[in-house]
């Protein structure tokens, strides 16, 4: 595959943004951290230094090696990595007088100048720094100014180097992807040929060479990622992709018949595995939700190993890792604290001694739904809400019992198709119901009721590292509320969770 463009992270929370509006023009890129810069670096045809929390004047400041990249290559170097260029090469860089963070626009734009070809005038900007460039580096000519911040982009003479003190890739610069554009196709002239469709061909070829007649196993779980990765593999290899779909008891109401009734139709070839009451068993008396999640892993583990061993000469195992899962583990700071535990077969054991194959892992979300529609999958089933690997039991506070998963699983029911009949289902990224370990009093005819409280979460977001609560309409609401606590027994109160994240998480535990 072609890589075209090198990002280079400096820690900063925008890195990513970088590499999906680069992504967003059609051309493939990559994310290194700044001091594992790749040894063939012909492989790139332009390289982006990222921002960076850090202050290029502090003695821990990042500080790659760029001899090979700069004057070399096209490089365009933003906030951090602008103020980093001035800093060692002849300029100056000093703390800010003034808060330069948040919106600003541009006051003067140098005329003719490829960067900014397209950008209009007063152009607002998003700026986040507290240095500034006060002198400009050896033979650097100044590009725009804001009305505060006098060095707001400048280029290198004989060289293709530009520099800007602003953050092209977040949306409140209006023309940031018009200045990436610029940069990447008229300066650079990288190609735009990384869609859907190409990745597709590219993919599957390079399946081909790698697997040749090989096996591989792959364990489903319903949601997207894992299905594209598997309609991706059975493309490349056909009948020599085994699918494990496994039933924690934990899924949603039938979605353990209904999933694999999809799959069968998509000719893919799976086996569906009940394990439910393996799995409650062992949950039985459990409430903290980090054991909660170890303890289905294990299962989960134990389950896809014994059907695993009934596969013969199996060489592979396939799984649906993703781009943003393959940057945090090569981060500038390091894999993040465990905040609560990941579900899925990469926690598989040594003894199975096989090899990993992962067809999606430099694409993001929004790429795997739309290489998805390109295989021709359901829209309903890539239009799915994000469902947590450990299921419902995250969303029964405290202890799991089979009669608890039933009432949720009834309550969530009418939620969800709720959404879906009064077409809210797409203007949600994420809803499910909660059932929370506390009884209220209630009044049933004419007899006094103690039974379940249920919460319901509907959040919007574009990735889940934030979201905000959805504003459903109140007659939707009440509808819902009513029908729960009419149609499932052991309900008589609902409420609807405002919070957003953060400082809230999506899921309650």
């Amino acid at each position: 595959m072609q890589h075209n463009v090198l990002i280079l992270d400096f820690g900063s929370q925008y890195t990513q943004l970088i590499a999906r509006r680069v992504r967003e023009l059609n051309i493939f890129c990559e994310i290194f951290p700044y001091n594992h810069i790749p040894a063939d670096l012909s492989l790139y045809k332009a390289v982006i230094l990222s921002g960076s929390p850090f202050s290029v004047r502090a003695e821990n400041a990042p500080h790659p090696d760029l001899s090979q990249i700069r004057g070399k290559m096209p490089l365009l170097a933003v906030c951090y990595g602008a103020q980093y260029l001035a800093h060692f090469h002849g300029g100056e860089v000093a703390p800010s007088n003034i808060r330069e963070y948040g919106r600003a626009n541009l006051a003067y734009i140098k005329d003719g100048e490829p960067f900014f070809e397209g950008v209009t005038a007063a152009s607002q900007v998003w700026m986040s720094h507290s240095d500034t460039i006060k002198q400009l580096p050896n033979n650097a000519v100044r590009l725009a100014s804001t009305k505060d911040v006098e060095n707001a982009a400048y280029r290198i003479e004989g060289e293709d180097t530009y520099a800007i003190q602003f953050h092209p890739e977040v949306y409140h610069s209006t023309d940031g992807k018009q200045m990436l554009e610029n940069f990447l196709v008229k300066i650079a002239e990288v190609p735009q040929n990384f869609t859907p469709d190409t990745f597709v061909e590219d993919i599957v070829e390079e399946l081909k060479v790698k697997l040749q007649n090989d096996k591989v196993v792959l364990g489903l779980s319903g949601g997207v990622d894992s299905t594209v990765a598997a309609v991706l593999l059975n493309k490349a290899i056909g009948n020599n992709l085994y699918c494990i779909f496994v039933n924690n008891g934990l899924l949603r109401k039938d979605e353990f018949e209904n999933v694999l009734h999809q799959y069968k139709d998509m000719g893919l070839n799976v086996k569906g595995v009940d394990a439910s009451d393996r799995f409650l068993s062992q949950l039985a008396g459990i409430e903290d939700p980090e054991i909660k999640r170890k303890t289905i892993g294990r299962v989960f583990i134990e389950v896809f190993d014994d059907e695993a061993h009934q596969l013969t000469d199996v060489k592979w195992l396939a799984q649906g890792t993703i781009y943003p899962d393959v940057i945090e583990s090569v981060s500038v700071k390091g894999p993040s604290a465990t905040i609560k535990s990941h579900h899925n077969v990469g926690g598989l054991p040594d003894f199975m001694k096989l090899q990993v194959v992962e067809p999606l892992r430099m694409l993001f979300k929004d790429e795997v739904r739309r290489v998805g529609a390109t295989l021709g999958i359901d829209p309903e089933l890539l239009g799915r809400h994000p469902f947590p690997g450990p299921g419902l039991s995250i969303r029964i506070l405290g202890d799991i019992t089979p009669e608890k998963v039933r009432i949720l699983q009834e309550v969530d029911h009418i939620f969800i198709q709720g959404l879906k009949d009064h077409r809210l289902y797409d203007k949600v990224w994420q809803a499910g119901a909660i059932l929370l370990p506390v009884n209220s009093v209630g009044v049933m005819g004419d007899e006094r009721t103690y039974e379940k409280v249920v919460a319901l979460r509907a959040v919007e977001s574009t990735d889940g590292m934030t979201a905000d609560w959805v504003h459903l309409p109140y007659d939707f609401l009440m509808k819902v509320s009513n029908e729960i606590i009419n149609k499932v027994k052991g309900v008589n109160r609902v409420v609807y969770d405002i919070s957003s994240k953060p400082p809230a998480t999506i899921e309650w535990e």
